[in-house]
């Protein structure tokens, strides 16, 4: 069975890439931070009512 070989240059360019999107990258400042953290806990609890609804539902009905 034959190795394959790598490329090196699409691995270069790739790496390059990479480099070139985290130089571009910041960290966000409190104001953005706080609305994705909210807007992060409102899909958790949204998806947690939803599935304790369906966990309830699934008590209710077969009785």
């Amino acid at each position: 069975m034959e190795i394959p070989k790598l490329d090196i240059n699409l691995n270069e360019e790739l790496f390059r890439k990479y480099v070139r999107i985290l130089k571009l990258a910041r960290f966000p400042t409190r104001d953005e931070f706080t609305k994705i953290s909210l807007v992060a806990a409102a899909g958790v609890v949204l998806i947690g009512i939803i599935g304790f609804i369906i966990y309830e539902l699934f008590l209710v009905l077969p009785a």
